[in-house]
């Protein structure tokens, strides 16, 4: 559980103080995705950059599974999927997921990573480079990676702007199977609402404020 109590996040810009985030209150639950939906520049990112502990809120609070975020939450709780895969061009694919081992002192789990890329539909690609692979199978890299840590939470911020619908909606299709399965709450931004079905929870930022959509 994503919870974000009465958060704001200004910034300064020359001699002004603009708010990005103003007194918001946001929630994602466990077992499903959270659409946050919302025009270029009305805070969408912020938000996310502020679940995922990347930026310190001006007030308000930011808690996941009832805990402050932190540093060692987001290493060990958070997931984060981005709109680029963020891949090592240098490494192949299994090594691109056992790196979060490595950043977090573990030693590499090769058969977690060999499962991981089986439920995403890469098994038996663990040994292919970056460039043997299309877009779509990049980014399910990305989702396998950001489930190395057994996460609670996963933060995934435009992680189907580059891909075409068809691609798009199988990565939705199968991140929505992931998050009901494993119980996991999930964040998702996005500017493409044909990717929301009538059943998922959407929030929109307008101005820096949430408010509650309707599924459409």
């Amino acid at each position: 559980m994503l919870t974000m109590n009465n958060v704001t996040v200004t910034f300064q810009d020359g001699h002004e103080r603009l708010t990005a985030l103003d007194n918001i209150s946001f929630q994602a639950g466990a077992g499903h995705i959270t659409f946050v939906v919302g025009e270029s520049g009305s805070g969408k990112s912020t938000l996310l950059s502020a679940a995922a502990g990347l930026l310190t809120p001006d007030s308000g609070e930011v808690l996941v599974d009832g805990t402050p975020v932190s540093d060692r939450v987001r290493l060990n709780k958070i997931g984060m999927i981005f709109q680029q895969a963020n891949l090592i061009g240098s490494l192949n694919v299994r090594d691109q997921l056992l790196v979060t081992d490595h950043i977090r002192g573990m030693k590499p789990r090769r058969e977690r990573a060999d499962e991981l890329l089986e439920t995403v539909g890469l098994g038996g690609l663990g040994d292919r480079r970056m460039q043997q692979l299309s877009g779509g199978q990049r980014q399910r890299v990305g989702i396998a990676r950001a489930l190395m840590g057994d996460p609670s939470l996963i933060l995934a911020d435009e992680p189907t702007a580059a891909l075409d619908s068809e691609r798009s909606h199988e990565i939705v299709a199968l991140l929505r199977t992931l998050v009901t399965e494993r119980g996991i709450a999930a964040a998702f931004v996005t500017h493409d609402r044909g990717l929301i079905s009538g059943t998922d929870e959407v929030v929109e930022v307008r101005d820096g404020r949430v408010s509650a959509l309707a599924a459409v």
